[in-house]
């Protein structure tokens, strides 16, 4: 094997922080629409929390994502391609060389990043989410009472990202830190298949010939193209896991994936689809800003 290429764990970093920094906003009006109760729509989601908490209540949770995602972003961006690499060059016995990628190794290669994802993200998704969801208003209805609206809670159930770990392990213990990792799985491992495979064809199509490599623009709009078919596909199951993720913040409703599935199409029907093309748009501008980023650092700050 060839030796472990450090610019891809760099640019991803830099790319994770980035796409945290711009999408952070859109992600806590999405995890609200997903998982929370009362908002009729996502302009009124966005008066409701701007009314309530601010402008920095979109902005809610935020640090510990911006401290963790960039490692996560970093190491699965680091994973596939050095499996990639690793898998090409072991298929043609040649370690110094350069073999043209196949769909195989680009399959194999995604799947082992969407299950690194998972063990890595998923702690990570988790605290965000309970950040993002313990100032939403919540319905006695969850816990089969009357179905009237009460206010929200006064007191938020975390006092910050280390509050909300340490009483997550207290209660649930470290188990409860992968709440929602099995959904989360069958999101991340198609989801990442379907976003890395397109993107490197397209990144190559989009390239001139004469190239040595692609450009800035071409692994921009490449990106944001890739994470269009990634989360046309894997924002379904998106739902459901950030469903899993909020729930228990104040009460538990769900037994499990098929059960928030099974409750979730019994009281919204086709509705809860209105909620994936959201994150359609905001996950694609996420994508357009850290693969701009990665691109960026890869092509002008080599580290190999």
């Amino acid at each position: 094997m060839g030796s472990l290429q450090l610019e891809d764990f760099a640019a991803g970093w830099i790319g994770g922080a980035a796409s945290v920094i711009v999408g952070h906003p859109l992600d806590t009006v999405k995890t609200r629409l997903q998982a929370g109760v009362g908002y009729g729509n996502t302009l009124s989601c966005i008066r409701m929390v701007y009314r309530r908490e601010s402008v920095f209540g979109f902005f809610k949770g935020m640090s510990f994502p911006l401290a963790s995602i960039a490692v996560y972003n970093s190491v699965v961006f680091g994973v596939f391609s050095n499996t990639q690499r690793f898998l090409s060059q072991h298929r043609c016995r040649e370690p110094e060389a350069s073999p043209p990628r196949t769909l195989s190794d680009l399959l194999l290669a995604s799947m082992v990043a969407g299950v690194v994802s998972v063990g890595l993200g998923g702690p990570v998704d988790l605290i965000k989410i309970r950040l993002q969801m313990q100032t939403q208003p919540f319905q006695d209805a969850n816990l089969g009472l009357k179905s009237k609206a009460v206010a929200p809670v006064e007191q938020p159930a975390y006092q910050g990202p280390v509050h909300c770990i340490t009483t997550i392990v207290r209660n649930e213990g470290l188990a409860g830190l992968y709440r929602g990792a099995s959904a989360m799985l069958l999101r991340d491992v198609p989801g990442y298949c379907l976003y890395f495979i397109p993107y490197v064809f397209l990144s190559e199509w989009i390239t001139p010939e004469a190239c040595t490599g692609p450009s800035p623009c071409a692994v921009w709009l490449a990106g944001g193209m890739a994470g269009a078919i990634s989360w046309g596909t894997a924002t379904p199951m998106d739902v459901v896991k950030s469903r899993l993720q909020a729930d228990g913040v104040y009460l538990n409703k769900y037994k499990g994936v098929l059960d928030c599935i099974s409750q979730s199409y019994q009281k919204e029907g086709l509705k809860i689809c209105l909620l994936c093309i959201f994150k359609l748009g905001s996950y694609s501008t996420q994508c357009f800003t850290a693969l701009f980023s990665h691109s960026v650092v890869w092509d002008h700050f080599p580290m190999s």
